[in-house]
Parts: structure tokens; sequence; C-alpha cells
């Protein structure tokens, strides 16, 4: 095990990480999915360059598009020859209803111990953790014993087009010499009893496959008899896409998270049949179960334009994942339960992730974590939904899921991405900045 050194004071990071994320969800960074109705991004990478400049850290900001904006920097290692390592982040975040919160989602209020607001673990905790650590490591001199890269990105909740997509297609040179990435969803604590804490560290991601579906048929008027209707070909077909589960398969990074459940909890494990075992972790079983096999799900309906008009034409989006190396069945799957007369088309499409969990670097989360909480198990999974390491893999980066947070064994964690009153502890983002300094100082 890779010794973790002994890290600074920290005073300063931990006292601000909280108001900096506060700050940060009071920009609204809507990603609505369309550049015309999203906001937000280019004055976040401005005010991440600015909190990055008061400290003396370069940065250099790329549109894609006007507004569609990220940033970069590069902070100088000890060794400048060793392969870099990337902590790249989005500033974006999916819309949020006012009308459904007990708090503004732009706030950033501060209240109960935790920082309100959209954004608040997707994932501007990790940015504000990470800013925060930079900032105290540039005012008190600590250099890291490689290039650490920054990157916070655009578009990641759109599939990452005009963010990371774009920096790695017209600016691969800023990640230049740079082997291994960490991000978000991954580091974070599940607690089995009073003195162990499972932090699942993700390994792996599920590819992505946004899909139109369209049904064609004879248009006529509503009082006919009428036998070919678009509408009840695509209803039938967005019926069974809706209600089949898919089956189980087990890739290694499930298999031994599996495995390491069973030992946490001193349960046997069916491994043909694990949902039911799996339902004791709580909400978290939601996000497990669905990186146990591939998943698609109906999102939006469109058809017709009268009451009394049968329409030529019926589409419907499905929003599909399939796991690393089952592509080809997935869309085997989804054609046989389309059904005939109706056809599908990508809307977007990009690939599955996975990496082993071994090497120094999993040495040094592991100890890292360990050196902060004396509970921790760290383990490996599979993120069912999908991130900017989609992109940054493509320029042979080893990506990573590692946002830690030690957190509230009742707090519904995995509910709160992209759901209402979005929150995280302060003393969470304290305990990521204190892991994060230990983990970079040994990496």
């Amino acid at each position: 095990m890779a010794e973790t050194t002994a890290p600074a004071p920290l005073e300063r990071a931990q006292a601000e990480v909280a108001d900096l994320l506060s700050e940060l969800i009071r920009i609204d960074s809507t990603n609505t999915g369309d550049t015309t109705t999203s906001k937000g991004e280019r004055q976040a990478a401005e005010w991440v360059a600015g909190k990055l400049d008061e400290v003396g850290i370069d940065s250099v900001i790329h549109e894609s598009e006007k507004g569609r904006a990220s940033l970069v920097a590069r902070i100088p290692g000890e060794d400048r020859d060793r392969p870099g390592l990337l902590v790249h982040g989005h500033l974006d975040v999916v819309p949020a209803d006012k009308r459904e919160w007990s708090v503004d989602p732009f706030s950033g209020e501060q209240r109960d111990g935790y920082v309100w607001g959209r954004g608040a673990v997707d994932m501007k905790d990790m940015d504000c953790m990470t800013l925060a650590l930079v900032r105290d490591w540039a005012r008190t001199g600590v250099k890291p014993p490689r290039d650490v890269v920054l990157a916070f990105v655009a578009d990641e909740e759109a599939g990452g087009k005009y963010g990371a997509h774009y920096l790695v297609d017209h600016h691969a040179d800023l990640f230049e010499n740079v082997s291994e990435a960490i991000s978000e969803v991954g580091g974070f604590s599940l607690t089995v009893r009073d003195d162990l804490r499972l932090y699942l560290i993700q390994t792996a991601e599920k590819g992505l496959a946004w899909m139109r579906l369209t049904a064609q048929a004879r248009p006529g008027h509503g009082s006919f008899v009428h036998d070919d209707n678009a509408v009840t070909k695509l209803a039938a077909a967005v019926a069974r896409i809706g209600s089949t589960r898919l089956p189980t398969v087990l890739t290694p990074p499930m298999k031994q998270f599996i495995e390491e459940v069973s030992d946490a909890y001193g349960i046997e494990i069916d491994v043909d049949h694990p949902d039911e075992a799996l339902s004791r972790l709580g909400s978290i079983s939601r996000m497990i179960g669905a990186a146990l096999r591939n998943t698609v799900n109906p999102t939006m309906l469109d058809a017709g334009y009268k009451t009394n008009v049968i329409p030529g034409s019926a589409s419907a989006t499905i929003d599909g994942r399939f796991l690393y190396g089952q592509e080809e069945a997935f869309e085997a799957q989804i054609d046989e339960l389309l059904g005939e007369g109706v056809t599908r088309e990508y809307i977007t499409h990009d690939q599955a992730v996975e990496t082993t969990f071994d090497g120094p670097l999993v040495e040094q989360m592991v100890a890292a974590l360990k050196a902060e909480d004396d509970g921790a198990r760290p383990v490996p999974f599979t993120m069912s939904g999908g991130t900017d390491a989609k992109s940054f893999e493509t320029l042979g980066m080893r990506c990573f899921g590692f946002s830690p947070l030690r957190l509230p064994a009742d707090l519904d964690f995995a509910g709160l991405f992209h759901g209402i009153d979005e929150r995280v502890p302060v003393e969470s983002l304290q305990f990521g900045v204190r892991v994060l300094d230990r983990f970079l100082r040994a990496s």
C-alpha cells in the first residue's frame, strides 16, 4: 500500500469550501440540451478563472459555441516528466423547478449543516472541493508530485458535445502526457454499521444510447375504423420497452462489488438473481440495480396535431444505457422489443468505459480514504449513468469516479442526483478536501 504524505493544515480550504459552493450554485448554469435556452456556463467558467487567478493559477477558457465555455488549467508538479493526472468536473446542471423545492434551487442556501441547491451533488461539490484545495496549495506553496490538470467543462448533462468532447477533439494538446483522471460519482460512503462504511469507487460506467423511435402508418379520420395506426404501433412498442427488465449481466466490477457487499453484510447473494439481496442497501440499490443489466426507459412522446385526425407518424424518445462489452447485445434486445413498423435512430450515442480496480492510483485512493476514516472499505462499482470520462478515455486516460464524501447513514444520496432539494453536508465537503489533499499529494 502506498504511503500518504502528511497533509497540510488545510484550515482555509475547509473553511471556504461551503461558501465557494454556495457562490457557484448561485450561478444558474442550467443545461436544457439546447444552446439557445441553456445558460450560465460562461459565467461559471469565468467565476472559476477568477478564483484561480486570485492565487496566481493561470487558466484558459475555450468556447465551442457562444456561451458554451470550458476552462482548463495545469498545476506544474515536482516531476514534469511523469504523466499527469486530470481532475475534471462539469459546470452545467439539469433544470430545477422552484415550485417543487423547499428552498430556491439557485440560492446556495446553507442551513442545518448542508449546502442546498441544484448542483450540490452533481457536481459543483467536487468542483469546489478541488478549487478550495488548489487555492490552499497555491497560498501555502504545496506542489504536487506530478502535473495536475484541472478541467471545468460545459455540457456534461447533455452528452458533452459542447464541453469535454469539444476539448478532446479540438484542444487535445491541453491534456498532453496525462495518463489518468478522476471525476464525479465515486468515493462516497455507504454505511454498513457504525464501524464500517463501503466507499464506492467508480471503475466503469454504462454507455449512452438515447434513441428516437418512429412509427409510420396511414393517416385518416378519427371516426373511421382504422387498423393501420401509427400511435397504436408506437404505444405498443413503448409499453413493451418500458415494462421489460433486461437480463442480468455481471461485469467484473459488479462481480467484485457483490462479493464485497456479501462479505460486509454477512449475507449470501445469488449472482444470477442479486436484486433482492441488494435491496437492503437502501436507496442506492436503484443505482446499483441498473448496473447489473442493460436498461432502457421511455421518456418522451410526440404524436398528432388534432383530436379527430389519425396522424401518419408518431415518435418517442428512450434513454438506453448499455454495459461495457454489451452494446451489440443491447441493440438486439431493443430491436426485438420494437416490433414491426417501428424504427429507431440515435439521438446521442457514446461508449461504455471500464478499467480495473488495481494499481498505484487505486492504492492511493484507498490509503487516503482510510487515513480519514478508519472504518472505510473502498470497493469498485459500475455507474449506471455517464460522465465526461467517455471523452477523456479516448485520449488514453484511465478514468475513475473519485469525489470523496463521507455521508450521513440516513441520507438518500442517490435520490439527490437530479432530484428535489439537492444538498450536501458541509462536513462531507470538508472530508472531501482532506481526502483529495492526501490522494493528490501521494499520486
